[in-house]
This record gives C-alpha cells, structure tokens and sequence, in this order.
C-alpha cells in the first residue's frame, strides 16, 4: 500500500482502512465478512489505483518480495481501456490483486 501513495488509517479484528493522508476519510477498506465470503482465484480480485507507472512497477516489485505470485507483470494493456498500465499478483492466500495507473 506505500507503495501506491496510502497509508493504513484504521484497523481492527474484522478490517482495514487506507487512504491517502490521515487528514481525509479513508479511501479503501477491506472487510472479512465470514471466512465463507471470498475465495483465493476468482472469488475476489482487489484493484488500487496508482498515481504512475513507477508505483505500478514498485507495487509489484514489493509484493513479490513479500512472496506474493506473479498473475501479470506490469505493462500497457490496451484492451482493457485505451490507456492501461497494470500489474497483477495473487497474494499469500492466493487472492488477485491489481495496481493500475490510467492517464
């Protein structure tokens, strides 16, 4: 998450909130609902928005040093919107997650 610009704001047993600075709500928050609501693959797939290609590449970069998986080294993705940059990782439970940076 530094990587992207945010910083944890909030965090208890059943969640966890990030946002940009603490001065502001945060911006993304991550809830365990029961351990049935998700599932590793395609039961969740998380995206972050990052504020270039080089947070894109330093996201990725760092997760795979804290052992995350490759599913998508960074790169231009023109199929998915006319500019598209992009990578994804599933985590140590096997959960997709995706930085992204769109001009």
């Amino acid at each position: 998450m530094k990587t992207l610009g945010a910083v944890r704001l909030r965090d208890a047993e059943t969640f966890v909130a990030y946002g940009k600075t603490a001065d502001l709500a945060p911006s993304f928050w991550l809830l365990a609902q029961t351990p049935q609501s998700a599932r590793p693959g395609y039961g969740l797939h998380v995206s972050f928005s990052a504020v270039s290609e080089a947070a894109v590449d330093a996201f990725y970069r760092t997760a795979l040093a804290h052992g995350a998986t490759d599913a998508g080294a960074p790169g231009h993705r023109p199929q998915y919107t006319a500019y598209f940059y992009g990578a994804f990782v599933l985590d140590l439970d096997g959960f997709k997650i995706e930085a992204t940076y769109r001009r």
